[in-house]
């Protein structure tokens, strides 16, 4: 039977931990270095932090959404990947823009920030689980904090790579669900079950006759067209996979 449940799960998955980190760190940037100068209309400073938070958003958006669209997921997870994509623009061109090139894969401040893993999300359950997920992910932040409260080139260079880790952990996330759509359905198709699991038990505690075909419970339907429309007739509950009938 389909349950829905609580969806602030997400609160304890490292992708959406990360891009909470990664929004963090992307307001502290913008707040720390485009200042009037560089930014006099404040239009860059908009476009990075909404493009930071649309990341984070449209993740929990599509938790939300997992119990009752896996297709709405999806597309939400789509678009918080492309606003990560967005997002890592923006800090190429910052460095672009003070004349350097992004780390390089042998580089060790790149691997140190590649390779830092998160601790467990392990939360108290007398708290409230928004006090919990916020606790933690300041606690995980401050362990980049080395990198993303250094100069504007360093910042940029670990906030190019956190990026590129959300994007890879959201591309993920959208093949595994997608292959568990493959498996399992959607809402829509697992709520065409149980309304077909509904309708056989009614049938069978009724004491409808069974299909002469499949031998499934059988449901009084009604002739909706031709010459002999309106009349009552027996169908099988398995249609249209199975087209048996029998007459009242």
């Amino acid at each position: 039977m389909i349950k829905i449940t609580s969806t602030s799960g997400y609160m304890k998955m490292d992708f959406w931990i990360l891009s909470y980190i990664l929004q963090l760190g992307t307001m502290e940037f913008c707040q720390r270095f485009l200042d009037m100068r560089v930014d006099p209309k404040g239009r860059w400073l908009d476009q990075m932090t909404q493009a930071a938070r649309s990341i984070t958003e449209n993740i929990a958006e599509g938790a939300s959404r997992h119990q009752t669209s896996r297709e709405t997921e999806m597309k939400l997870l789509d678009v918080a990947r492309a606003s990560a994509n967005e997002l890592a623009g923006d800090f190429m061109f910052w460095l672009s823009l003070k004349g350097e090139l992004c780390w390089s894969r042998h580089d060790p401040a790149y691997n140190a920030v590649r390779q830092l893993r998160l601790d467990p999300a392990y939360y108290d359950d007398d708290e409230l689980i928004v006090r919990e997920a916020m606790r933690h992910a300041l606690q995980q932040k401050s362990r980049f904090d080395h990198w993303l409260k250094a100069d504007d080139v360093t910042a940029a260079n670990a906030l190019l790579v956190l990026t590129g880790r959300v994007i890879k952990m959201i591309e993920a996330q959208l093949q595994g669900l997608l292959e568990q759509f493959r498996e399992e359905g959607g809402f829509t198709e697992n709520m065409t079950q149980e309304r077909l699991a509904a309708l056989k038990q009614k049938a069978t505690a009724e004491g409808a006759p069974t299909c002469p075909k499949c031998g499934a419970p059988m449901r009084k339907r009604m002739i909706k067209k031709g010459t002999h429309q309106g009349e009552e007739f027996w169908g099988c509950t398995e249609y249209p996979r199975c087209d048996g009938t029998r007459r009242l």
